[in-house]
């Protein structure tokens, strides 16, 4: 384990751990044969670290991190490469990057602890919690649509302002006066940034507190996740900006999907991914906001630590019944009516996806069945499984094809998870 940003506060003593109890196996030749990577894995998660050292070698990682925390302990904590394509700053064991939708299982969250908390029915209308809300035909929404993305309220029609998305009033109320796209609770479309907005506000009106800070109490704090809604001023120095493989979408979106932003401006694709008010991750503006949708900031240590208590489902964060309502399909359809493919959601968090194993395509996302959480837009993705007992999060900053996993992601998956 070498290189300048090799070591972390606490990384010493599992580093020790396992030298200690595995022996020499853990100086495998993957270590001896790349400097550059940092971290640990156990002996039987050594091809975890091997899969990770070729996504550098063969698809073009510039910089990320894997962890995997397995009955309860962590047997990988890896990280290697750069924080910036220039390739100039070297990744940290602390560095923080955005991770896009991961946040949204985040969010979920925060509305099941509630839920157990008898402050919040599934079955309820949101209207009961968000009298606003019930504007324009929405007053028979259910809760749980907001949770499995079946609103119908992907988007808003309104120009969104500029850096609209760091303002919580304005794109709440912009939601609660917004008309379904679709009939809800029919069937599903991705609500992709609005998500947060949407059960945050349940969340905000219920407990008195802001999306980020009921988060930060009952979440990140118990479980000292280095994973972030809304990132405090003391953590800027840590951030890692993402960048794109390549100077436009095209390669990361459907045909479908492309068409739509493409030529119709009305349509929920478009007002989904464009009409952001110049949303970008990288300026420092946005990294105090509080986007429960698509706005965490954070690392793969970060989400496997929160996803951990979860993944044990030992009630320290959530009841069995919480996990269970996370794990359990809610709404599925052959043609997502935001994305154009076929999705699988529980009440929060996304399920298996086998499009046609076209991890390039990243439109697949094969965990275990029986596995929950989800995906950002690029390729980062975690997820607990309750059956293995098992916790995973991978980040990194160059961004691939596809909202859901590619073959980086993939393959650490298939070897870790």
């Amino acid at each position: 384990m070498s290189g300048s940003g090799c070591r972390r506060r606490g990384s010493d003593f599992l580093a020790v751990f396992w030298v200690v109890v595995c022996g020499a196996s853990l100086l495998s030749s993957v270590f001896e044969d790349n400097p550059s990577l940092c971290g640990f894995a156990a002996p039987q998660f050594m091809p975890v670290a091997e899969t990770f050292v070729r996504n550098f070698r063969e698809h073009g990682e510039v910089g990320a991190c894997v962890s995997v925390v397995y009955r309860g302990q962590t047997v990988v904590d890896l990280w290697m490469g750069h924080q910036n394509p220039a390739k100039t700053l070297a990744w940290q064991a602390d560095t923080l990057l955005p991770v896009f939708s991961n946040t949204k299982v985040a969010t979920a969250m925060c509305l099941h602890k509630l839920v157990d908390e008898g402050k919040v029915e599934l079955d309820a209308p949101v209207a009961t919690y968000w009298p606003e809300f019930a504007a324009n035909g929405k007053g028979d929404i259910r809760v749980a649509s907001l949770l499995n993305h079946s609103a119908g309220l992907p988007a808003v029609r309104r120009r969104v302002r500029n850096a609209g998305f760091r303002d919580w009033d304005f794109m709440t109320k912009a939601l609660a006066a917004e008309t379904p796209f679709w009939e809800p609770g029919s069937t599903n479309g991705y609500h992709m940034i609005s998500f947060g907005w949407l059960v945050g506000e349940v969340v905000r009106r219920v407990s008195g507190m802001s999306l980020g800070a009921y988060f930060d109490q009952h979440f990140r704090q118990p479980t000292a996740a280095e994973f972030y809604i809304g990132l405090p001023r003391s953590a800027y120095p840590l951030f890692a900006p993402v960048s794109l493989a390549t100077p436009n979408l095209a390669t990361m979106l459907s045909r479908a999907f492309l068409r739509k932003i493409m030529f119709d401006k009305t349509s929920m694709q478009f007002l989904s991914l464009v009409n952001s008010g110049r949303f970008t991750p990288n300026k420092p503006i946005y990294w105090p906001a509080h986007i429960g949708g698509a706005g965490g900031i954070g690392n793969a240590r970060g989400l496997a630590a929160l996803l951990r208590p979860l993944a044990e489902n030992d009630g320290s964060l959530l009841s069995p019944a919480a996990v269970e309502r996370l794990r359990r399909p809610s709404m599925e359809t052959k043609r997502d009516l935001n994305l154009l493919i076929p999705t699988r959601f529980s009440l929060g968090a996304m399920l298996r996806m086998d499009n046609g194993r076209n991890a390039r395509g990243g439109r697949s996302l094969l965990i275990p069945e029986g596995a929950f959480g989800h995906t950002g837009i690029g390729g980062s993705v975690s997820f607990a499984d309750p059956d293995q007992r098992i916790a995973f999060g991978y980040a990194m900053t160059r961004l691939g094809n596809g909202f859901f996993v590619n073959e980086r992601g993939q393959g650490l998956i298939e070897r870790g998870g």
